[in-house]
């Protein structure tokens, strides 16, 4: 259990890293960029990671096509928070993109899966957590936010890389956590960095440097993280990593002086306790 517990919170701590270096990145050299770079490092070490452990693939057509919705989505997703956090405050824009796993989990009732019953209860009050930080009066606008912008990006990152976890689930039982991990980092260097670079688009500054490579490498390391908590109990794990939203929005504060609106951050812990009791109901 304190193994769970241990990589649950080291994967919410990461994942925070990711979005707060990425927060001030994005508006150094825009989101496509940062998204490019992210991904690249990620595939380095995702790549090396596979040569160093010889981790085995067996992949049908099947599996190759909940790889390519994981990838997809997994990237694009990413692409919409990236954007968001350039807008708006990191606080809402992760509290938001923190309900993917919830959105997983109506993609799956919608295929058929049945859930408890308090799960439905716990859903409304997300759906209700992120109606009320998105419409909520803010008395502490950043420079330059787009604040009713940066939450549809945020809204829209949430029901995309909720198909990513949702496809994710598909083949975590037969692929390996580093194939799973694999197809985001080719889609993001392959469509966006890759044509980026042709077009002589792909920015990166000395300032930004270490920020996309702390983005890039908290990123991944959150997921193996999660993955070494996971297995001796998903439960733990996954509520535990869900507060990665909160650590952010402390982080926002502490850093960079983002304040909330108390009616944000009632919104805010709607959402997050939604999100970590939704997780424990199901997982």
């Amino acid at each position: 259990m304190l193994i769970a517990v241990l990589g649950g919170l080291g994967a919410a701590l990461l994942w925070a890293a990711s979005n707060l270096a990425s927060s001030r990145s994005t508006r150094m050299i825009g989101s496509m960029s940062v998204l490019a770079w992210v991904m690249a490092v990620g595939l380095v070490l995702d790549v090396l990671f596979i040569i160093a452990t010889r981790t085995p693939v067996t992949l049908d057509r099947s599996t190759l096509g909940w790889m390519a919705v994981a990838g997809f989505g997994n990237a694009f997703g990413l692409l919409l928070l990236l954007s968001s956090l350039r807008l708006g405050k990191v606080g809402l824009a992760t509290s938001i993109t923190s309900t993917e796993g919830a959105v997983a989990a109506v993609y799956s009732v919608l295929a058929g899966e049945k859930l408890p019953t308090a799960a439905y209860v716990w859903l409304a009050v997300i759906v209700l957590g992120v109606v009320g930080a998105t419409l909520a009066d803010d008395q502490h606008a950043i420079p330059g936010e787009r604040r009713t912008l940066a939450a549809l990006m945020a809204i829209g990152a949430a029901l995309i890389s909720g198909a990513s976890i949702y496809a994710t689930g598909f083949i975590s039982n037969d692929v390996a956590l580093a194939w799973v991990l694999l197809p985001p980092r080719i889609v993001g260097v392959v469509v966006i960095a890759v044509p980026l670079a042709l077009a002589h688009r792909l920015q990166l500054n000395r300032a930004s440097i270490p920020l996309v490579l702390v983005t890039g490498v908290a990123e991944i390391a959150g997921w193996l993280c999660y993955a070494v908590g996971a297995r001796y109990s998903i439960a733990v794990a996954a509520v535990l990593s869900s507060l990665f939203a909160a650590f952010a929005t402390i982080g926002a504060f502490t850093l960079f002086r983002e304040r909330l609106s108390r009616h944000q951050l009632l919104g805010v812990g709607l959402i997050i306790a939604g999100v970590a009791t939704l997780t424990a109901t199901i997982g």
